[in-house]
């Protein structure tokens, strides 16, 4: 299916959006063509997955370490954005591989191109958040620290929503597969944690707050995760091993029919709906006016004057 004018941000964004960067973000990396959330148990989950996969993303270790330092700060979002580039595309090739038996490639380009145009745009702005405040931190320039600081305020308050929405939904993955975001976290949030697992290397701490630290927040996203697709499997019948193509469409969240006016949840009409109707529901099978069939004195059916006269 082809992407529509108009159907990435779903038509929201006016002028006076650009003064509120969290709209603009809401709109940006949470596009109209993302599907909406099948359960609110999921949803749920999906919320904790967000929170632990960015423990996992910027590292708690930044704040006890050494203090908090904000340019160190992009420069890990921007590494974990470098990763996420390839990481992802890398994920879901394999498991395009594994879907290879029950449909093709081409019946999810759609999907898969909107979900990579996504990738580029965020990393795109992480980078440009990222240059923005190497100038401001570089120039003597009082004109260009406060043209450049306005815009970095303005792009630093729409990465971080940004950046919110695009860990829910993965990039907008969901549109091709709803098991696909909770997979790329588990595999993204165990890709940061090996290497300091491997170099052991603890930025710092004592080895058991490194090993809270470092294998806390993955651990945590893939418990999350596991839940969540065993929910999708269990409730919608969406296996995370199962093309596409080949998995029932699951029912689309639809709003809730209004009450008739005068009526509570839980409580019948008003009025009496159990009376049965009042008179003949069948109406009278006689005209008006006309003589019963019983009659007690019947008209006789001839003249009443003798046939042979007299």
């Amino acid at each position: 299916m082809a992407r529509t004018r108009g159907s990435w941000t779903g038509g929201t964004l006016t002028v006076r959006s650009v003064l509120k960067p969290q709209d603009v973000a809401r709109a940006v990396f949470h596009p109209a063509w993302i599907p909406q959330p099948l359960d609110p148990s999921v949803e749920r989950l999906k919320r904790f997955r967000v929170i632990a996969g960015a423990v996992a993303s910027l590292g708690v270790y930044t704040f006890i370490e050494g203090g908090f330092d904000f340019t160190e700060l992009l420069e890990n979002a921007m590494t974990a954005s470098v990763v996420l580039l390839f990481l992802t595309p890398l994920t879901v090739g394999a498991m395009l591989w594994v879907w290879r038996r029950g449909g093709t490639v081409r019946q999810l380009r759609v999907p898969l191109v909107n979900s990579l145009l996504l990738l580029l745009l965020f990393v795109g702005c992480v980078a440009a958040l990222l240059l923005l405040v190497q100038t401001v931190n570089g120039s003597a320039n009082p004109v260009v620290i406060i043209g450049v600081g306005l815009t970095m305020m303005w792009m630093l308050i729409f990465t971080a929503y940004g950046a919110v929405r695009v860990s829910g939904n993965f990039f907008g993955t969901a549109a091709t597969h709803r098991c696909l975001p909770p997979l790329l976290a588990m595999v993204t949030s165990w890709l940061v944690a090996v290497p300091d697992l491997v170099t052991g290397d603890l930025h710092g701490l004592s080895l058991t707050l490194g090993i809270v630290f470092i294998l806390g927040a993955p651990v945590t996203v893939t418990a999350i995760a596991l839940l969540e697709m065993g929910r999708l499997k269990r409730r919608y019948g969406i296996r995370l091993k199962a093309h596409p193509a080949t998995l029932a469409p699951a029912p689309a969240p639809g709003p809730v029919p209004p009450m008739p006016p005068g009526m509570h949840p839980g409580m019948p009409p008003a009025g009496s709906p159990y009376l049965p109707p009042q008179g003949n529901p069948y109406g009278h099978p006689y005209a008006p006016g006309g003589q019963h069939p019983y009659a007690p004195h019947p008209q006789p059916p001839y003249n009443p004057q003798h046939p042979y006269g007299g």
